[in-house]
């Protein structure tokens, strides 16, 4: 009994991680709310602010003397289940297992050349939030998930020509997650892990003429081995120390920012993510408990955006974008309750206030319309069957001054 609680909550550690935004599997793209506005179409290629330290750091070379952006993000997730579990266990559908969660972050760029510049970035890359009613059906296999992220990222880039600059930046990130779930005799049974990775981000930035540029914006993997504990509240005896190593997808984008006139700005995204690289996953057991291999068998993900601006006047400009988003799940059997994972189609729109030559507020909205997922989950001796109905809404706002 204790080999198989802890085992099951030591893989749910590590497969039940869905994004607070849905960017991409658990991946995190509310960086800024300039960006959302669009859609974070041509995030690579339009270096607006600060915040291409995130998308392309490169396109820190278009803000001159320092910049300072601090960013928050209202995230609302909504997930309805309805279905059966099998053998029966009785209880209720969950409820909305989506959660409200706040997520801020902060970018400072400094020129110290005219044509090198430096900066730093504050962010989260993954995160989660999301928690089912304690005695629903599904309760086995998850009743909370909560998982953090920070990311602190400093940055350098370099104008080679008046055409062509190139930006890099070091990434360190640490993270936290707390899962629950029903562990039978046991009561309820809670992990609690943490780890720090190390990565990077490369980017360049072309302007290939009046008004016409191209981003590319590349970001590494990386590697987490997490350690933590398990704990039940009926059984505090089986209490035991997990481990297992997780890899984050690497991600490429290619961007296009294209100006028609005095008005109107044309941007264009595509970006990949490498999830294969989720394809199984080891647990190493404290002894005597066996080792366990699951496999998750997650595919590479694409995502498309087009966006607009339309430069009102000098004071105003007006933001809209449209997203076809990928999920990496590749069918309802590798679908868990704790990542009911399906396409995202955005809709976003918003706009900047320049409320002197040195500051701007920025603000946007996004809403996502995801595909119903079904799912046929098994894990901890039940199968959960049915299908979620969900959605995502997001509100920004962001402040940009420059020194």
């Amino acid at each position: 009994m204790k080999a198989l609680r802890i085992k099951q909550l030591a893989i749910l550690i590590m497969t039940g991680l869905p994004g607070l935004g849905f960017a991409s599997g658990f991946a995190l793209i509310e960086q800024s709310a300039s960006g959302l506005g669009n859609a974070f179409a041509g995030a690579a290629a339009s270096a607006e602010d600060a915040s291409t330290i995130f998308f392309n750091p490169a396109g820190m070379t278009r803000l001159p003397g320092e910049q300072l952006v601090v960013a928050g993000h209202l995230i609302k997730p909504s997930a309805k289940f309805s279905g059966t579990v099998s053998p029966p266990i009785g209880g209720g559908q969950g409820g909305d297992a989506g959660s409200l969660a706040f997520l801020p972050n902060a970018y400072f760029t400094y020129q110290v050349t005219p044509d090198m510049h430096l900066g730093v970035g504050i962010n989260s890359l993954f995160g989660l939030t999301t928690e089912y009613d304690s005695g629903w059906v599904g309760r086995v296999q998850a009743i909370k998930t909560d998982m953090k992220t920070i990311n602190i990222n400093p940055s350098i880039a370099y104008r080679v020509t008046d055409a062509i600059s190139v930006g890099a930046g070091f990434s360190f990130q640490h993270a936290e997650a707390e899962l629950t779930s029903f562990a039978g005799a046991l009561g309820t049974g809670e992990i609690k892990a943490k780890d720090d990775g190390w990565g990077f981000n490369l980017g360049a930035l072309w302007q290939l003429g009046t008004g016409t540029r191209l981003g590319l914006a590349y970001r590494s993997q990386i590697d987490y081995g997490l350690h933590g504990s398990a704990a039940f509240s009926a059984n505090p005896a089986v209490n035991g120390s997990v481990t297992a190593d997780l890899t984050m997808p690497d991600s490429a984008s290619l961007s296009l920012f294209q100006k028609l006139n005095p008005q109107w700005d044309v941007l264009a995204d595509v970006t990949w993510t490498g999830w294969s690289v989720f394809n199984k996953l080891l647990i190493d057991m404290p002894a005597p408990i066996p080792d366990s291999l699951t496999i998750e068998n997650w595919k590479d993900s694409w995502r498309y955006s087009l966006g607009a601006n339309y430069h009102m006047d000098d004071t105003l400009t007006l933001r809209g974008g449209v997203a076809f988003d990928q999920t990496p799940v590749p069918d309802a059997t590798h679908r868990t309750p704790r990542i009911p994972d399906e396409d995202r189609t955005w809709l976003a729109f918003g706009g900047q206030y320049r409320l002197s030559k040195q500051g701007a507020l920025d603000f946007g909205y996004a809403h996502l319309f995801v595909k119903d997922p079904s799912i046929n989950s098994t894990a901890g001796g039940t199968t959960l069957t049915g299908k979620y109905s969900n959605h995502i809404d997001i509100l920004s706002a962001q402040y940009t001054h420059t020194f």
